[in-house]
């Protein structure tokens, strides 16, 4: 262990002492940006990029664990990043399978996935699936996995979910104009039952959304991050908590 990570050990050891645990955020929402900026900046490769992200994702859970977060939502694959080279894409996916293979391999963690499953290939999907059923039950952090996710598309399912549904049931447009409101909606979301995240976070600078959990971050705070994400690192972790802890969240009032 070198001086600088002595003197940051030391210091986010003093940031988690000071942190009110009553004051920890329930759901965290984390967009894990800067994979391929990362990978260039040390000379290395996309895939390289995305397998050192990959592998920062069990040691956040570990802080979300320590710090009692209930549920955790990683933002792994757009919609949008489907459209990337197939060159690209192909070896990711492999990476993201692996990742959740892991997850649902640890034993603390409850794998749920957001996003929409047609839009994957076939191998993925059955990971996802698998994934989910295998940690149905667990007591641990529930964690959202998000691929293939885009927050416009969750609410165009959401609204065909919604119609389909009173479809079957009779229910003529004239009565559902009468009778649909923000909770039908959100009924029929990829996190239904979940709480809203109280706490989003963007690594590698950007401060953006970029369509994360539009609906659900309507009251959300965010903190926006400078470095990339597999150089998270606990105290940022921390800070980001810190700074939650010192706003006053109003919900619009």
């Amino acid at each position: 262990m070198n001086l600088r990570d002595l003197v940051y050990g030391l210091y986010a050891r003093r940031v988690e002492a000071r942190l009110d645990h009553d004051q920890v955020p329930k759901h965290i929402g984390v967009i894990l940006d800067g994979n391929r900026r990362w990978a260039r900046a040390s000379g290395g490769t996309a895939e390289q990029g995305h397998k050192a992200g990959a592998s920062k994702i069990q040691e956040m859970l570990g802080w979300c664990a320590e710090t009692d977060v209930e549920v955790v939502t990683l933002w792994m694959l757009s919609t949008e990043n489907l459209d990337r080279p197939e060159v690209e894409l192909t070896p990711l996916l492999g990476i993201i399978e692996n990742a959740v293979r892991d997850l649902a391999a640890d034993g603390r963690w409850r794998v749920h996935h957001v996003g929409t499953l047609d839009l994957l290939p076939g191998r993925t999907q059955s990971v996802l699936k698998e994934a989910e059923q295998d940690t149905i039950g667990r007591d641990g952090i529930l964690v959202n996995v998000a691929v293939g996710y885009g927050g416009r598309q969750e609410i165009a399912d959401a609204v065909r979910s919604l119609l389909l549904e009173h479809s079957d049931k009779g229910t003529s447009f004239e009565e559902l104009a009468e009778i649909v409101d923000v909770e039908h909606i959100s009924e029929h979301l990829y996190t239904r039952g979940q709480p809203d995240p109280d706490l989003v976070i963007r690594t590698s600078g950007e401060q953006r959304l970029s369509g994360f959990m539009l609906w659900q971050s309507a009251h959300s705070e965010y903190y926006f991050c400078e470095v990339f994400w597999p150089a998270f690192r606990k105290v940022d972790f921390l800070r980001a908590l810190r700074d939650y802890a010192a706003r006053h969240r109003r919900y619009g009032g």
